[in-house]
């Protein structure tokens, strides 16, 4: 089959035939319809994430059973699916509690094996981490929920408990950060976004962001939020991953209000206002994926139109212009919105 390669980290990823995968006992082979162009492969291919050698990228997908491993009880070959970019083992304490998400035995597509830039992908621990499509999603809508838009969902779901009427602020408006502003305006909350970028901040006011604040025109987006909400919000989201964006994000909460990080700090240890923290009494959550088992109210949204994550993909590339999508990511980007190879 046809699959994007990567022999060395930073060595420019190449299409190639590779071995065509075989469904492990408990698992199947998916045939890829759509993948997502994800940062997170990105820090893979850079090294900053190891993984093993040579490797595919690609978590973010959904498609068609292909072929069932001895032991599947629930799929079939020609079931329409998608999978959560982490894959839970399917047996352990937490699996078994519905925590797929941080299963200490987890496999990631694109980081522990094979990912999904190729015409067929490994899923293990079938049972526990496929999740059915409904007929009215189609496959781009459903790898665009990839890590993204699903981490996101649980985000404020889970961790933030959002309600109507809630302020939510948004720091980073990449992929995720915009799903969390689609997600916060269809669940009734107000709308903070901040970023750099004019293209994202433009994109979040269309996706119903009461305010939006450019980051380097205001020297204390913190301070602009609290005043704006008369206390600051009841829910913030670091959807960047930056010491920064981190620190902002709790000294815009309201007294009790609720911190996620949802986006990646790689750097090492982070520093809180954690004075903020405990006069203010706040949460800090750590947010990591949605395991399979709660996708449905998601995709239940999605199938009515009240979520709309399709919308968010602003570019639909083929698989032999995948490898220079994911090498463009050393620069920012050309403007806001996801990529998504279709194959």
């Amino acid at each position: 089959m046809r699959a994007v390669v990567y022999s060395a980290y930073g060595e420019p990823p190449v299409v190639a035939g590779v071995p065509e995968p075989v469904a492990p006992d408990g698992g199947v082979v998916v045939a890829v319809r759509a993948t997502g162009v994800c940062r997170s492969d990105w820090h893979a291919w850079r090294g900053h994430d190891p993984v093993p050698l040579p490797n595919t990228p690609g978590h973010e997908f959904a498609g068609v059973v292909a072929a069932v491993g001895a032991g599947v009880g629930r799929w079939r070959p020609g079931d329409r699916v998608t999978v959560p970019f982490v894959c839970g083992c399917g047996v352990c304490e937490y699996c078994r509690a519905g925590d797929a998400q941080v299963c200490p035995h987890q496999t990631q597509p694109g980081f522990t094996g094979p990912g999904s830039f190729a015409e067929r992908v490994v899923v293990h621990a079938a049972d526990t981490n496929l999740v059915a499509l409904p007929d009215s999603v189609d496959f781009v809508t459903a790898a665009s929920l990839g890590c993204r838009f699903a981490t996101a969902y649980r985000a404020l779901t889970a961790h933030g408990r959002l309600a109507k009427g809630d302020w939510l602020a948004v720091h980073g408006c990449g992929g995720l950060g915009l799903s969390a502003v689609q997600i916060g305006v269809a669940l009734g909350a107000s709308v903070i976004a901040v970023d750099i970028a004019p293209g994202a901040l433009a994109l979040a006011s269309e996706l119903g962001a009461a305010h939006v604040i450019d980051a380097t025109a205001d020297p204390d987006p913190a301070a602009t939020i609290r005043d704006r909400t008369d206390g600051g919000a009841a829910v913030s989201v670091d959807a960047l991953g930056s010491p920064a964006t981190a620190a902002t994000s709790v000294r815009c909460l309201r007294r009790r209000g609720r911190h996620v990080q949802a986006g990646l700090l790689l750097a090492g240890p982070t520093p809180l206002p954690m004075d903020v923290v405990v006069a203010r009494e706040l949460a800090i959550h750590g947010t990591h994926g949605m395991a399979a088992a709660d996708y449905p109210p998601m995709l239940a949204l999605v199938a009515d139109g009240t979520l709309r994550p399709g919308s968010l993909v602003r570019t639909v590339i083929g698989l032999d212009d995948a490898p220079a999508a994911l090498t463009a990511m050393d620069h920012p980007p050309a403007g806001p919105g996801m990529t998504v190879v279709a194959l």
